[in-house]
């Protein structure tokens, strides 16, 4: 097998930790972020369940050390803090010694402030400033200017596979030689819009979801920022530095099927994860783990599961979704559940499928419900998107 780009940093922040360390520990307890929802002004706030991250945006802006006046959104802020911690945990002390760049992935964007101000824009001239913050790449400038890149900087916005397709364009961008290393990931809050948005939708649950279960009904919605560090074989040889993991494949296909729905028999899903480990030369047998993507809603799981079949016939890996625990953070999914793919790899642990208690009818699989330990050398960890848009990423144990 040929090794993919060398994964050398990772940093996080989600409803179950602020860190990569506070997000292990909630992990090998089985501890859920799940929550009702405490700083979104919603009509929806006492019927929906979240997984939030429980501080202020003061106290976000305080560890970032901004003045008191400043513009970042909440979408800037967790984004920061999680590729700070990303670049910290690569120690790279001069940002400028490689050729750097920064791809983030939001849905989001700065809307978490301009949906509160939207009415003010015409009368009160202070609220013009987040005017200038709602698109998605000002995120992602504000996070690049955190870090210090100047050499590149792209956004990606493919709805929940936008984090995964970050990762994938980074590690093509090394490859193709344009880049020595770069920070990839995704940031998203929690907003009205998208809670308003995917009540519409009536792809919301009122209690924890339940991924996989015969009896799942709908998602909990979640925010959450993490980034990882990748860098070619060249510089982690002259840097003397130990991987985390190598992105050993990676693939992103579409089915078209549908604007907000998987098609009945998982093309996308299938696709996504076949050319995957095409490209990681690797055969179904050789997964240990797969990282569903899991969404607890009727439509998404069971699809997943038919293409899981489709790949992995009767011999199907261990899998869960982890997304009982953090909620579904939209853009940040794919990069979240790639450091808790790391994490996996790094600690030849399986993450729980929580809140699980009966086999779906129609495919009758079975994901782990309990912490399990295991040799784990290659993990898939699935990300798809609305709009048919699916990506499916390969991490190898070092």
């Amino acid at each position: 097998m040929e090794r993919g780009v060398a994964v050398t940093g990772m940093g996080i922040i989600s409803a179950i930790g602020t860190t990569i360390s506070s997000n292990l520990e909630s992990l090998l307890a089985s501890e859920s972020g799940i929550t009702s929802l405490e700083f979104v002004d919603s009509k929806h706030a006492t019927n929906i369940k979240v997984g939030e991250v429980k501080i202020t945006n003061n106290s976000l802006a305080e560890a970032l050390q901004l003045p008191l006046k400043h513009t970042y959104t909440r979408t800037s802020l967790l984004g920061s803090i999680a590729a700070k911690e990303a670049i910290a945990s690569a120690k790279i002390s001069d940002i400028q010694q490689y050729k750097t760049g920064l791809i983030s992935a939001t849905t989001v964007g700065g809307m978490d402030m301009t949906e509160i101000y939207w009415d003010q824009f015409a009368s009160n001239p202070e609220a013009l400033q987040y005017i200038d913050s709602h698109h998605c790449g000002d995120s992602t400038s504000k996070i690049a200017s955190q870090l210090g890149i100047t050499e590149f900087t792209t956004t990606i916005s493919t709805a929940c596979s936008s984090a995964a397709n970050a990762i994938m364009l980074g590690a093509r961008l090394i490859k193709a030689g344009k880049l020595d290393r770069i920070i990839v990931g995704g940031t998203d809050p929690l907003s009205k819009f998208t809670i308003n948005g995917f009540k519409s939708l009536l792809l919301l649950s009122e209690e924890a979801c339940k991924p996989f279960d015969a009896n799942r009904n709908g998602l909990n919605l979640g925010e959450a920022a993490a980034y990882l560090v990748l860098e070619a074989d060249s510089v982690v040889k002259e840097e003397n530095k130990e991987p985390l993991a190598y992105l050993s494949g990676y693939a992103n296909a579409n089915d078209a099927h549908h604007q907000t729905a998987s098609s009945p028999d998982g093309e996308g899903a299938f696709l996504a994860m076949q050319q995957a480990l095409k490209a990681a030369s690797l055969q179904p047998q050789d997964i240990d783990y797969i990282n569903a993507h899991g969404t607890a809603t009727p439509n998404n799981d069971l699809s997943e599961s038919v293409a899981i079949q489709r790949i992995f016939g009767k011999n199907i890996p261990l899998f869960s979704s982890t997304k009982a625990f953090t909620g579904h953070t939209l853009a940040a999914a794919g990069a979240i559940e790639a450091v808790f793919s790391i994490l996996a790899l790094q600690q030849q642990k399986i993450f729980p499928n929580l809140n699980f208690a009966e086999a779906m009818p129609e495919t009758g699989l079975l994901p782990v419900t309990t912490l399990q330990s295991k040799k784990i050398k290659h993990v898939v960890s699935n990300s798809f998107g609305f709009g048919g848009n699916c990506s499916s990423l390969i991490f190898s144990a070092v």
